[in-house]
């Protein structure tokens, strides 16, 4: 077994997964011996690994079971993931099905640009909206929940489609869209993009960061690491997560960014957004900024104060104004959240996560004594009809029971009903794509996956009351 110390890293207490040196007979070990850290592919310290737990073991055997079956189907998954999402394109490019065989018997076909501002990705084509809600001022309470709900939606989209859509559509400033480096898995596996919104005399940028998208096993394989670090003072954090937002490999979390060889050919995504948020702060002292993602991009929105902290960067955190997240996956402990909680609130730092009905992900990795993750925060919590409350945890916390299938079954068909009745009841703008229908259905076997699109949110953020974003007491239990 690998081992590591203080000094050498930056974590004292840590449990790593490494599935690439796993062997067929270290997962049936996994199994039937506790004695986990004399395994090679587990690399552990400060942490008695000795009497692991059968359901831990488990939960490590699921870990790395996922994670190199997503390795081995790497590239056909990504293969058919191009083909739908130019099939998808063609249809959209030509109108429709039907035309788009008329164009071939023509041989007019148009064929989709995968760089232009019209190509959408399997996520943009659930939800083709692309206006903001006019009725949703600067001022109201919501506004930057929709604004950022919206930013979260488009962070799955190319460079080309972002700088269009900021620019023409929103009337805001596009800074920039990044890919950046993971030092673990040894490329770019993360992305975000920057805007500026000037409307109405204020000065803020958005930071989204792009969740996990449907076909690429990187991202399956980050969400899928229940690796941990133990952070001093600070808490466990998930370990996919640290290393997506820009954990330095054999080095940690420095203030700052240590040079490397060639082998680094892409900036990591905290040190350059750190940076970048440094000039454009400078640029107007009146100036703050929010950050936000969708799944994924939501842990690692709420991660990236966390590092702040650590560097103790104060001006960052002065001027950061909310954070907003939705259907956020948990990231941390008890301690963690705790930690989080008092710095927030010391900076004045709002934090809203954004939960719909029985979305599979915000109960994931479980809140449980095996694996101690554990959510905190202020969580907006909205049903079917996409009215909200204010809770301190979402129900049902670890997502499925014997119990709550049924119910959650039978909410599964009330959204698949209101598919196709929505537009009538909320108005055109609301109508759902043809591909969100069958992905209802599919909510019928397991539900919550559906329940996970962006549309849900979008529309929480639009429907919802802006009620929710006001000060309240210190019970929120009772608010609504």
């Amino acid at each position: 077994m690998a081992t590591a110390t203080c000094d050498k890293g930056f974590s004292c207490s840590y449990m790593l997964l490494k599935p690439e040196e796993v062997r067929f007979l270290d997962l049936i070990h996994i199994l039937f011996s506790s004695d986990i850290g004399k395994r090679d592919f587990v690399d552990s310290a400060g942490h008695d690994s000795t009497e692991e737990s059968f359901r831990r073991r488990w939960l490590i055997f699921i870990s790395i079971v996922a994670q190199k079956f997503l390795q081995f189907v790497a590239k056909p998954l990504g293969f058919v993931g191009s083909l739908i999402e130019t099939w998808l394109n063609l249809v959209s490019s030509n109108r429709s099905l039907g035309r788009l065989f008329l164009n071939l018997c023509r041989g007019s076909v148009q064929k989709p640009d995968k760089s232009s501002a019209n190509f959408l990705s399997f996520i943009g084509n659930l939800d083709k909206r692309v206006e903001l809600d006019g009725s949703i001022k600067c001022g109201d309470g919501k506004y930057h929940a929709a604004l950022s709900m919206m930013a979260s939606k488009a962070s799955y989209e190319n460079r080309s489609y972002l700088e269009a859509t900021i620019k023409d559509q929103w009337k805001m400033e596009f800074v920039d869209s990044y890919d950046f480096w993971n030092d673990y898995q040894e490329k770019a596996t993360t992305q975000a993009f920057v805007l500026r919104d000037k409307n109405e005399g204020q000065d803020t940028i958005v930071v989204a960061f792009r969740g996990t998208e449907p076909f690429d096993s990187d991202a399956w394989c980050s969400d899928f690491d229940i690796s941990w670090y133990e952070l001093h003072g600070v808490g466990r954090i998930h370990g996919g997560f640290m290393k997506s937002l820009g954990l330095q490999k054999n080095v940690g979390w420095p203030k700052e960014l240590v040079k490397q060889d060639d082998s680094r050919p892409k900036l990591l995504a905290y040190y350059a957004i750190r940076d970048m948020l440094k000039e454009l702060l400078k640029q107007n002292d009146r100036a703050r900024y929010i950050l936000t993602g969708h799944s994924m991009g939501g842990s690692l929105a709420i991660l990236f104060p966390t590092i702040l902290l650590m560097h103790e960067e104060k001006l960052l955190l002065e001027r950061l104004d909310g954070v907003y997240t939705y259907g956020q996956p948990r990231v941390g402990d008890e301690n963690f959240g705790k930690f989080m909680e008092k710095h927030l609130e010391e900076y004045n730092i709002r934090y809203f996560r954004f939960v719909y009905s029985n979305d599979l992900v915000p109960r994931l990795p479980y809140d449980d004594k095996t694996l101690m993750f554990k959510h905190f925060g202020t969580c907006l919590y909205y049903n079917t009809a996409y009215e909200g409350k204010i809770v301190s945890e979402e129900p049902n916390k670890n997502y499925f029971s014997p119990l709550g299938a049924i119910p959650m079954m039978l909410t599964a068909f009330r959204e698949l009903f209101r598919s196709f009745t929505i537009k009538y009841t909320r108005g055109p703008e609301y109508r759902e794509s043809s591909l969100l229908k069958i992905f209802r259905v599919i909510g019928l076997i397991i539900p919550g996956i559906p329940a996970h699109c962006p549309q849900d949110y979008v529309n929480a953020t639009r429907l919802g009351s802006s009620d929710l974003f006001l000060p309240r007491p210190k019970d929120p239990e009772n608010q609504k």
